[in-house]
């Protein structure tokens, strides 16, 4: 292990971590957190608030509260769908009440909606858009048809729901309407509930639409949402205007039955008995009916903190946030039942004299769902402070909700993940996390990191304020994702009975915190940089190839070459000066600022907000993750003129991070 004087110590330590998080404790929580509906804005949500507040002072952490007022919507008047013509059929958006889980019938249930979606009372004809993709509308452009004034259906998947509805209203769409497909969820995938794991006919997918250029409060962008910041009017904030609703597919089928138009082309088709068309014909309307209003809401953030003895103003932070949809036990409360029995576990261990060197901070995030509200709010209120004190972070949102080990992170925090899992047993296997998530890889074919992309509260730490960050999760796939069904009822049967995930994770993300924490030089992964620079060079290289953009990476060459030379350099004589406490101080505040070399001070293409070169989300798409995004963007519109400039903003990163490293070769000598 890299940068520990007493490594027998620091094992010690782990070994005894490993022995503290319960399946017992975890499911506690994952209960008492999920027994309710707790939308942002709800009692319920405040309570579950407290709830963890409680938890983590119990343990003896130190727990503070953190509040901002946030526009954001109420739920309103349920939306209301139904078929016009050829029959007048009220269509069905609450999920069915099922016998054996006694949460479907909680009286506080309501039908499903999507948060800032317009309000209106439209009826019109139907237009078919397949996932709603910019390319799937490019297509109806080209077969010539029209959603001028019409309703677009759309299946989910593929995209964020936010784009959907962006790219319908700019072609000129009156309404959406947002369906599950049995091919994508349902009983094509295999039994449905309550029988199985995938979506009935009455599941229904709610979410947010905002597709702004960032996260956080729509009204307060850069600047944290206090009570005296200045404030956009809302005129001037580009939210969804056209009236838009989520059907379940049992639902959806009376619309689909009824279309009478041209086939659609063969991949469109989805899993419902008939033929998908285009178009609905003259003789099919559908009204859409959504009221909805926006009101300045408090998101109340409860952080816990373990403060280190040595170190305390640097911060390995982990988050999940904790509003939900509805129940949220696998999204997002499996990660904030880890959470609560990770801290138990370090306030053990605290109880005993083990205090980390480094803080440990435990962050329950309010109003993700609405928007990655909490923590963008959060790092924009203490952006100068974690630039220097912040190592990393690490994202828990639906991180224990299977067996299957997956992890998503910034280049310099990859060494200490693998190393982590190599230490750990998989609960169920006589192997370690890391023999059976290597197993998988070798079948699969995936590379063993995945890349951060959006759609959860690692984006304004890693996009924004250029902290190192990861996603880690042991899972299965949840398809009643944002449904009524996402409970206690179903992540027993089919998530993991046995509640064995969320204490592994808290184990994972235990060790993997506590080596960030005590480790006298910052364990990063500094030569990783250099290597994963040249495989995104090499995608976008083949994708520039793709759509016939010139492309030469060779500009590169010698750059990485120097990167890499020095970033080996730097980790061969890295533990040199161990004793010199002042050698180690400067070492690792330098090495807390590596990640910021990747910052461009003036955002990415349309997207100030989002500064790092490195990484960021895909701006027409939302969710998947683009890898050199300035270089990506131009490669994209095809303007070689903009990508050669772009180009020499990507050089001088690089040799800003060379010579950031060169500084830490020299200090370490």
């Amino acid at each position: 292990m890299i940068g520990f004087k007493q490594d027998n110590e620091q094992l010690a330590l782990e070994n005894h971590l490993k022995t503290l998080p319960t399946s017992e404790s975890f499911r506690t929580h994952l209960t008492q957190i999920t027994k309710v509906p707790h939308p942002f804005g709800s009692v319920a949500n405040r309570q579950v608030g407290d709830y963890l507040g409680e938890v983590m002072h119990q343990a003896g952490l130190d727990v503070a509260t953190y509040e901002y007022n946030v526009y954001a919507p109420k739920s309103g008047t349920p939306p209301f769908v139904a078929l016009v013509t050829p029959t007048r059929i009220p269509l069905n958006n609450q999920e069915n009440i099922i016998k054996d889980d006694p949460y479907s019938a909680h009286p506080d249930l309501t039908p499903g909606w999507v948060a800032f979606s317009g309000s209106g009372d439209v009826t019109a004809e139907i237009v078919y858009a397949n996932y709603g993709r910019k390319e799937d509308f490019e297509r109806l452009r080209e077969m010539g048809i029209s959603i001028t004034g019409k309703i677009v259906l759309a299946r989910y998947g593929m995209n964020y729901r936010g784009y959907k509805v962006k790219y319908a209203q700019e072609m000129g769409a009156a309404a959406v309407l947002m369906c599950t497909d049995p091919a994508d969820m349902g009983y094509a995938k295999g039994a449905t509930y309550p029988e199985g794991r995938f979506a009935n006919d009455s599941a229904i997918q709610r979410g947010s639409l905002l597709t702004l250029p960032y996260p956080g409060d729509p009204l307060t962008p850069g600047q944290p949402a206090l009570s005296d910041t200045q404030r956009l009017d809302v005129s001037d904030v580009a939210l969804p205007k056209i009236p838009v609703a989520p059907l379940p597919y049992g639902s959806a089928i009376e619309i689909i039955k009824h279309m009478a138009g041209q086939p659609v082309p063969y991949a469109w088709q989805g899993g419902l008995p008939f033929t998908y068309r285009i178009t609905g014909g003259s003789e099919l309307t559908v009204r859409v009916c959504v009221h909805q209003t926006c009101e300045q809401t408090k998101a109340t953030n409860v952080i816990g903190t373990l403060w280190g003895n040595e170190k305390p103003d640097e911060w390995i932070i982990l988050g999940c946030h904790y509003d939900a949809w509805a129940f949220g036990t696998s999204d997002p409360n499996s990660g904030t039942a880890l959470l609560l029995t990770l801290s138990e576990a370090l306030g053990k261990l605290k109880a005993t004299g083990h205090h980390p060197k480094r803080s440990i901070r435990i962050a329950h995030w309010d109003a993700e769902e609405f928007g990655i509200m909490g923590s963008t709010e959060w790092v924009e209120e203490f952006e100068s402070e974690l630039s220097t004190k912040a190592v990393a972070y690490i994202n828990a949102d639906m991180a224990a909700t299977g067996l299957a080990f997956v992890a998503a992170a910034s280049p310099s925090l990859k060494g200490t993940i693998e190393e982590a899992a190599q230490s750990i047993n998989h609960p169920t296997q006589n192997k370690t996390i890391h023999e059976t998530w290597m197993e998988r890889i070798q079948k699969t074919g995936h590379a063993t990191f995945g890349n951060l992309g959006g759609g959860s509260d690692h984006l304004p730490f890693y996009v924004h304020a250029g902290v190192p960050s990861a996603a880690l999760s042991m899972s299965s796939g949840v398809s009643v994702y944002h449904s009524v069904y996402d409970n206690l009822s179903w992540y027993e049967k089919f998530a993991d009975p046995d509640f064995i995930s969320g204490p592994t994770m808290a184990t994972i993300n235990g060790v993997i915190a506590l080596r960030f924490a005590n480790a006298d030089v910052i364990p990063y992964s500094v030569a990783q940089y250099a290597t994963d620079f040249e495989i995104h060079l090499e995608a976008l290289s083949q994708r520039a190839k793709e759509l016939d953009v010139p492309f030469d990476k060779t500009i590169f060459d010698q750059p990485i070459q120097k990167l890499l030379t020095i970033s080996k350099q730097f980790e061969t004589q890295r533990d040199t000066h161990l004793e010199d406490p002042e050698v180690l101080k400067n070492i690792n505040l330098q090495l807390i600022g590596l990640e910021q070399a990747w910052l461009h001070p003036n955002g990415l293409q349309e997207r100030p907000w989002s500064q790092s070169l490195f990484g960021a989300e895909d701006p027409f798409e939302g969710y998947a993750p683009w890898m050199l995004p300035g270089l990506r963007w131009e490669i994209e519109q095809k303007d070689e003129n903009g990508l050669g400039a772009w180009m020499e903003v990507y050089v001088q990163a690089v040799e800003r991070l060379e010579d950031q490293i060169q500084k830490l070769v020299e200090v370490s000598k």
